[in-house]
């Protein structure tokens, strides 16, 4: 499809959501299961232009014949988490309604220049991945490092908690420090405890 192909789809209503292009055949998935499986469990349709990297998303039925508008922002969500390095069996999870997702983009701590980025990536990384699935156990969440951002998915409090581990990473706290900061949270998990504001 071409690009003012896609265009002609735009509606009031519709949602549009740019990804990488090496991104867009997991998005469709093989012989397009992914993309369907997409439209058929949010009752959605996308018009996907693989040469630009562009999914415009509408409801399949307008809102008055039972079209939910809440599932334009679930298809967002879902797209932008399989863009940002999500396999589509993590990302579907955000079809549920109590989970969210969070997209960090370190430049906005780091800036732009590549050496920090990667050290900064390497640390939330960590040595064969310990520290990414540190976080990904005691806040109970996914964690995926794709470019420039880091994203989460979970529920609201322990992604919460999670971006805070990531953020301190990323300002250069020490990893002990933050595994500390997730143990408490974890423990307040357990007991109950409402995750304290900041």
């Amino acid at each position: 499809m071409g690009e003012m192909d896609s265009f002609k789809n735009i509606t009031q209503a519709s949602f549009v959501v740019n990804i990488p292009k090496e991104r867009v055949g997991v998005l469709i998935g093989e012989g397009g299961n992914v993309k369907n499986k997409l439209e058929q469990l949010l009752g959605v349709k996308l018009f996907v232009d693989s040469r630009e990297g562009t999914v415009v998303i509408n409801l399949s039925k307008p809102p008055g014949q039972g079209g939910d508008p809440t599932s334009l922002f679930k298809a967002r969500d879902i797209i932008t988490a399989i863009a940002r390095g999500f396999p589509p069996e993590k990302a579907f999870k955000l079809a549920e309604d109590d989970y969210v997702l969070s997209v960090i983009d370190l430049t906005e701590y780091v800036g732009d220049n590549y050496n920090h980025l990667t050290r900064v990536k390497a640390r939330i990384i960590g040595s064969m991945g310990k520290t990414r699935r540190i976080i990904e156990e005691t806040c109970q969440v996914y964690v995926s490092v794709y470019g420039d951002t880091v994203s989460v998915i979970g529920g609201f409090s322990d992604v919460k908690a999670a971006e805070e581990a990531v953020k301190a990473l990323a300002d250069g706290a020490p990893h002990g420090a933050v595994y500390r900061m997730l143990n408490e949270h974890a423990r307040l998990r357990k007991t109950g405890g409402l995750y304290p504001p900041r």
